[in-house]
């Protein structure tokens, strides 16, 4: 492993590698083009799985330009693990994953960072199936697969994109999280077993793949209904954990956080005073613009400084005042 010295990064990115040669060098440009940017103190841990085509090489000379820490593993021992490997390499309370291959905006991670400390979030989940996001340049195969694989794990997670590979999340929550499999939902497999408290998730358009070889395979298919599968026993095994989620608009995620006290709230189209929420059971969270009822967390999306809960992922109906 080649490591970058220095005192602790403001933000750690991991970018797992496997015959990604072709646009590892410009992915790294343009991230800490994004870092200087914004005044982020940011490294990134690439982690190679032995590329024949060299990629690791490629990483340890960029290594010797950038705050960059190479991990070389003996071969390709999947991505879930080398997720989880290149966090424990990180230095920054706050780690992150994204693509090599340009599919992700590295322009939006310090975005994502200053939402993230804005809302208190445990976990920022790059999302394209929120409004805002979307996909460019992929096969209708392919988008077919990622939504199918996103509404089978619905009841898990109210995240919409659960199988994103573009995240934020805090270390000591990822830490020490055993993966089922080694396998491609890593984002999902920390939304379950990391059981965090905040969960924002905020749109961004995917580009198809130009370069590097697709990660997606039979193998890689058949591991994630096993991961479900596994998933769905650990939650059954362990009580439910309040948790707060809240999905931005491409709007809000390029401006400032509303202020709280100018925000109405209203419950499938019926307006409930501040007052009396509590008494309902919903709690208000100004500091993240979340709501919950009894503990449970509960879809939303902000319109025009109003608060719209869809109760979706189990929550009731309309509130009878």
């Amino acid at each position: 492993m080649s490591v970058s010295h220095g005192p602790p990064a403001g933000l750690s990115i991991v970018v797992p590698t496997f015959n990604e040669r072709d646009r590892l060098a410009d992915l790294v440009a343009a991230i800490f083009s994004a870092y200087a940017a914004s005044g982020v103190n940011g490294e990134l841990i690439i982690v190679d799985d032995n590329s024949p085509d060299g990629t690791g090489k490629l990483a340890d000379d960029l290594a010797r330009r950038h705050r960059i820490t190479v991990v070389h593993r003996a071969g390709k021992l999947g991505l879930g693990t080398a997720v989880i490997e290149g966090f424990g390499a990180a230095t920054a309370a706050v780690v992150g994953v994204i693509d090599a291959d340009m599919s992700h905006p590295p322009a939006l991670l310090p975005r994502m960072l200053a939402v993230m400390h804005a809302a208190s979030a445990d976990v920022i989940v790059g999302s394209r199936y929120i409004p805002g996001g979307g996909t460019r340049n992929w096969a209708a195969s392919r988008l077919l697969m990622s939504r199918a694989a996103c509404l089978m794990a619905r009841g898990l997670t109210p995240v919409r994109d659960a199988t994103s590979g573009f995240f934020l999340i805090r270390r000591d929550l990822a830490q020490g999280v055993r993966i089922s499999a080694g396998g491609f939902k890593i984002c999902l497999e920390l939304l379950v077993r990391g059981r965090p408290a905040r969960v924002v998730e905020v749109p961004y358009v995917f580009e198809g793949r130009s370069a590097g070889e697709s990660k997606m395979n039979l193998k890689e298919a058949l591991g994630y209904l096993r991961q479900l599968r596994e998933l769905r026993q650990f939650v059954r095994r362990r009580p439910a954990v309040p948790q707060i989620y809240r999905r931005l608009s491409s709007d809000e995620l390029a401006s400032p956080p509303p202020d709280p006290d100018n925000v109405a709230v209203t419950m499938n189209g019926v307006l409930v005073p501040r007052s009396t929420m509590h008494t309902h059971g919903w709690d208000y969270y100004p500091d993240a613009n979340s709501i919950t009822f009894f503990g449970v967390y509960c879809d939303q999306i902000e319109m025009g400084g109003v608060l719209e809960v869809s109760f979706a992922f189990g929550c009731p109906g309309p509130i009878n005042d």
